[in-house]
């Protein structure tokens, strides 16, 4: 397990659970997290396949790591995701806000994890990925994901007022199978307190919008690749 500083980030290597009981209560400003859906697929077969063959076309397998976590089902899904919001909560400050990404499947699993444990569910915020997004003969845009979001207890009626839905296009330079844009990252950030928590770092791009925006900043990753990855962007933005 690593651990490193850079400005005012620390990058931590490990399995999210764990390390985010080891921090000390309240001592986070606000959560944003991103973590694997488990959305890939309808059936136990589909969800353990690799994560390049749930969320990519062959075309395109191959340019990124694999990452971990991403084959539960709904009923363990929900227990895990209770008990990380729960350890979650502990850290970040009364008032403070959360927000947890989802797609349309795990969605109401999303929002009953998150009343579950112990936040004060709010809202949700619509991420539109425009219309570049998975196209359906017959169907639908799949164009939406969500943030459930709301707070650690009572929070006060004061600050700016920030739009509850965002229009960004998927990156077209990835570096993460299922990488958000940075500039969504920002627009997120625009009511949550530092240090931001971020149990499922990735790429770091909401460490990254964190990095430009002044707010501490604390990123948690399992897979090593990854951290790897979140290590040299993180380095680089901040020597810039």
């Amino acid at each position: 397990m690593r651990s490193v500083t850079i400005g005012s980030a620390i990058l931590q290597e490990g399995d999210a659970l764990e390390l985010l009981r080891a921090l000390a209560p309240g001592s986070m400003g606000g959560l944003l997290g991103d973590p694997p859906y488990s959305s890939g697929g309808a059936f136990r077969s589909d969800r353990a396949q690799p994560t390049s063959a749930k969320y990519q076309s062959s075309s395109d397998r191959g340019k990124y790591p694999e990452f971990q976590g991403d084959t539960r089902d709904q009923r363990s899904y929900l227990a895990w995701s209770t008990l990380w919001l729960a350890a979650a909560r502990r850290a970040v400050k009364t008032g403070g806000i959360g927000g947890v990404f989802t797609d349309w499947r795990q969605l109401p699993i999303t929002t009953d994890a998150f009343q579950a444990a112990g936040w004060v569910w709010r809202g949700i915020v619509v991420w539109d990925k425009t219309a570049a997004g998975r196209p359906q003969l017959g169907r639908y845009r799949n164009q939406a994901e969500y943030v459930v979001w709301g707070t650690n207890g009572a929070r006060a009626l004061k600050g700016p007022i920030v739009d509850g839905v965002f229009r960004h296009r998927v990156p077209m330079k990835k570096h993460h199978i299922a990488g958000k844009p940075v500039g969504l990252m920002s627009d997120l950030l625009a009511i949550i307190d530092g240090p931001v928590l971020d149990p499922f770092m990735g790429s770091a791009p909401i460490g990254l919008a964190c990095l430009e925006a002044g707010l501490g900043y604390v990123g948690m990753e399992a897979e090593p690749a990854y951290f790897d990855i979140a290590f040299e962007r993180m380095r680089e933005a901040a020597a810039q």
